[in-house]
């Protein structure tokens, strides 16, 4: 099926990145209010560390990336079906939809401390105590960031490492700071920084 071509609207595009931001500040001031352990984790997390240096190298994302405790999971979906937001489990993910015709490439995604994301990852995600305040909304730590990032490893793990790597937020010197495999995957970028 071919798609249907609209015509060019900077304004449709500043409209996605405003409800990226709106979404993921419903459902942080949720968790907030409720009192329930989160990070802002994912290309947001990714896109508040560097707006802090240079706000031209920031790129936007379609989604919210939440870091949560597993078992504060029904409190989380408790919170954030009062604020709007309807859950999914889908294909393995815990997701939330921005209301009945939300869709997941959108929506709200959990991620869990001390679990992986798919079978075989060579670490589990971090604590989601290894966070900052960020204003409104807690914002995983750099550390635990940069470990999540080369935990994943997917093209798009990769692009963000290379962005946190370009303002300087990270370089060689946080070798030290991982386990070989992990260490050896942010060498590699490192080594080739236009991919």
């Amino acid at each position: 099926m071919t798609p249907i071509l609209r015509p060019f609207s900077l304004d449709r595009v500043v409209q996605a990145v405003e409800l990226v931001r709106q979404r993921l500040l419903r459902a942080t001031a949720a968790l907030e209010a409720a009192g329930i352990p989160y990070a802002v984790a994912g290309g947001n997390a990714v896109a508040l560390w560097v707006s802090r240096i240079d706000v031209s190298a920031v790129r936007n994302t379609s989604d919210v990336d939440l870091l949560v405790r597993r078992a504060d999971l029904d409190a989380i979906r408790t919170a954030l079906a009062a604020a709007g937001f309807e859950y999914r489990h889908v294909a393995g993910i815990d997701l939330f939809l921005d209301g009945p015709s939300g869709k997941a490439r959108d929506g709200v995604h959990l991620i869990f401390e001390g679990e992986t994301v798919r079978p075989g990852e060579p670490l589990p995600n971090p604590a989601v105590t290894e966070s900052e305040a960020g204003g409104e909304y807690r914002v995983l730590a750099l550390r635990a960031l940069v470990q999540i990032k080369l935990t994943a490893y997917r093209d798009k793990d990769r692009t963000h490492l290379r962005d946190l790597l370009e303002v300087g937020l990270i370089d060689d010197s946080w070798l030290q700071h991982y386990p070989v495999v992990l260490a050896d995957r942010l060498r590699v970028l490192i080594e080739t920084p236009g991919g």
